[in-house]
């Protein structure tokens, strides 16, 4: 018996020490070395010994403090009322479980009453406010002691330096709590600009605020972007605030900063509902959250359910179905775009991320796999959110076998075999040899795609028995298929040859943006392959153009000018559009319709959730001539606006930029 407690003694001490260390690097120098769910199988096994040997317990224990300590660079601010951390819940059960110790606690069989939030990936701040003014912002920090960052929370403009004259009468000392976090489309832009200084990138947007915070300059806390939301105020005994509904609405009314879900339900299946509705919401949010927060509402019954050490009984996270997982990179493979562009994927020992399968994610370039410092063997964090195609992370070098092996960027194309080379100020290596059969088979699905020449039945394998069979080497040699060609490949019957015939000479009907779109030229997309249809009206115009006539349009920047002017000037491309003419493709005139409109010029952003699907109006909106652009500015015309709108909604009442319902949108078009 004495061996097996000084082993469960041993244990805990280890865990202790591993966990100060993970606070030390995730809250301290923002630089987390293990994911989430790795950090939260330590933390729950520390509370499982604990509650099994109370005896253990000690002051020192991660469970009785929150974070970390304060870094060095700031000075120490002590919290006048503990900042507590919160206990969480993952499924319906855990919620419900959950509800019923509050209800037992309470000796009521009533529905109970709570206050619900998104959970936002962020940093906990407190702001003083003495006789309404700003005084002293601080971290979190250990939830006892943080570090004063006021000339740096002062940068954000969600939090007001003053309170109303009547608010700084009433309540002379408020301490306002909240969360200080970085949108999406900032996050991206913030990491482009570090790239073009050659600066390393930041992780993700969590990462970004809180090293944005801890800057010694001001202004570089300024030019960051930093949004701020309040969830609530220090204190429980303030006259008229007896509820976090009125706490919430007093907040508003000082025009300081709150989430536009936080809202009030009743019983357990509202709030499940609500949790649906947010996890549904939660991939068109330009912010990261990872759960809802979910709060009993009356301060009273706060102070009679009380707290457990580092978390209140009355509250709980509910944290989302995990998107990121550790699994082994197997081994690593080299794959050719139809851009020519060289991306490493991982080959990973399958994993189940928020209930999908993954076995592949991509490593995006060269720098991505020196910075991650990744080997063959190693075991990687994955993550997976909403569609997007899962990406390597980060590695958990703790874990690495000796036996790793290093993983060399090939010399040579994978397919073909020809020299890559780097151009200089891009992340790519490329392929340029324009006969390479990887390049092609991407070539033929997009020129054939249904934005492109909307050419149906060429499917993969029949791409690739035609390139294989040297029938088509270039795209436009589909319109040079004929059915003695088509009748002596594998599978292909006689009708299934004639249907394939019929749709490619039905495609030479096409309309120039979509021609436009399949030339396949790097960065046109759908929406620049309409602007250059609008702006040149004829094929040939758009031919023989020079780049500072195609940089002068809005939309297109010098980039994208430089890969269509080298496009039309390359002697293959030429000849390949050449026989696209002289096998009949039409290359139509366009004409500009949308001057005829009310929506040229317009720029507008889509927020909430809409009667049609968001593509819908982008494509409405595009077709009349306006512009659809993900992030609220001044030069933003309108805000088209559906149910449940976020921050967006926000930031265009105090820009008074114009909000329109979905009937008055279509009202205006």
């Amino acid at each position: 018996m004495k061996r097996t407690k000084q082993k469960i003694i041993d244990e805990l001490e280890k865990l202790k020490d591993k966990i100060n260390y993970h606070n030390y690097r995730y809250y301290v120098l923002d630089l987390p070395e293990i994911s989430d769910i790795d950090y939260d199988k330590m933390f729950d096994r520390l509370l499982k010994i604990e509650s099994e040997f109370p005896e253990l317990i000690t002051k020192d224990s991660p469970s009785q403090r929150i974070g970390a300590k304060p870094s060095n660079k700031f000075e120490s601010v002590n919290h006048r009322i503990q900042m507590l951390s919160l206990n969480k819940v993952t499924t319906i059960e855990e919620f419900k479980n959950f509800d019923r110790k509050i209800k037992e606690n309470l000796e009521t069989d009533n529905d109970i009453e709570y206050m619900i939030e998104p959970k936002l990936d962020g940093l906990a701040v407190e702001l003083v406010y003495e006789k309404g003014i700003f005084t002293i912002g601080s971290t979190r920090g250990d939830g006892t002691i943080g570090e004063n960052i006021t000339t740096n929370l002062k940068t954000i403009h969600d939090i007001p330096l003053t309170l109303s004259e009547k608010s700084s009468m009433k309540y002379p000392l408020l301490e306002v709590r909240g969360e200080v976090f970085m949108s999406k489309s900032a996050f991206e832009n913030l990491n482009k600009q570090l790239k073009n200084e050659n600066s390393p990138t930041l992780a993700n947007p969590r990462n970004a605020a809180a090293g944005s915070l801890r800057q010694l300059d001001s202004k570089v806390s300024a030019s960051r972007k930093l949004k701020f939301n309040a969830y609530g105020i220090s204190e429980m005994n303030l006259p008229d605030l007896d509820s976090q509904e009125s706490t919430i609405e007093f907040l508003k009314s000082e025009k300081i900063s709150t989430n536009n879900f936080t809202q009030t339900v009743s019983g357990q299946k509202a709030v499940i509902e609500k949790f649906e509705e947010l996890t549904n919401l939660r991939p068109n949010l330009d912010y990261e959250i990872d759960g809802m927060v979910i709060k009993v509402n009356k301060f009273n019954l706060q102070n009679m359910l009380g707290k457990i050490s580092r978390a209140p009984r009355w509250a709980v996270a509910w944290k989302f179905i995990a998107e990121e997982a550790q699994t082994i990179l197997e081994n690593v493979e080299f794959s050719v775009g139809r851009t020519g562009a060289i991306t490493p994927v991982a080959n990973l020992k399958p994993i189940n991320i928020a209930g999908v399968t993954v076995s592949n994610a991509s490593l995006h370039n060269e720098d991505e796999l020196n910075q991650l410092d990744i080997k063959i063997g190693d075991t990687v964090v994955v993550r997976r959110a909403g569609d997007v195609i899962p990406e390597v992370i980060s590695v958990d070098k703790s874990k690495r076998p000796k036996n790793a092996a290093k993983i060399s960027f090939p010399k040579r194309c994978p397919s073909c075999n020809e020299p890559i080379s780097r151009t200089e100020g891009e992340a790519a290596y490329r392929c340029i040899n324009i006969s390479c059969p990887a390049q092609l088979e991407g070539k033929l699905f997009h020129f054939a795609s249904k934005t492109g020449f909307d050419i149906e039945g060429l499917g993969e394998k029949l791409a690739k028995q035609l390139i294989s069979k040297k029938i088509v080497k270039d795209p436009s040699d589909l319109f040079y298929l004929n059915f003695d060609k088509l009748i002596q490949l594998d599978l292909m019957a006689s009708k299934r040859a004639s249907n394939l015939l019929a749709q490619i000479e039905n495609s030479k009907k096409r309309e120039l943006p979509n021609i436009i779109y399949a030339l396949g030229i790097i960065g046109v997309g759908e929406a620049v392959a309409k602007l250059l249809a609008e702006e040149f009206g004829k094929f040939n115009i758009l031919l023989n153009s020079e780049i500072a006539t195609i940089e002068q349009i809005q939309g297109i920047g010098p980039t994208i000018a430089k890969n269509i002017y080298d496009f039309f000037n390359n002697p293959s491309n030429i000849k390949m559009i050449d026989k696209m003419i002289n096998a009949g493709v039409a290359f139509p005139d366009f004409v500009n319709s949308k001057k005829k409109t009310k929506l040229v010029g317009k720029i507008f952003v889509i927020t909430g959730t809409l009667a049609q699907p968001r593509k819908h109006y982008e494509n409405i909106i595009i077709e009349n001539g306006g512009k659809v652009t993900k992030s609220i500015s001044a030069k933003t015309n309108y805000l088209l606006c559906g149910e449940n709108a976020g921050s967006k909604l926000a930031k265009a009442k105090k820009l008074n930029i114009t909000i329109l319902s979905e009937p008055n949108f279509l009202k205006l078009v």
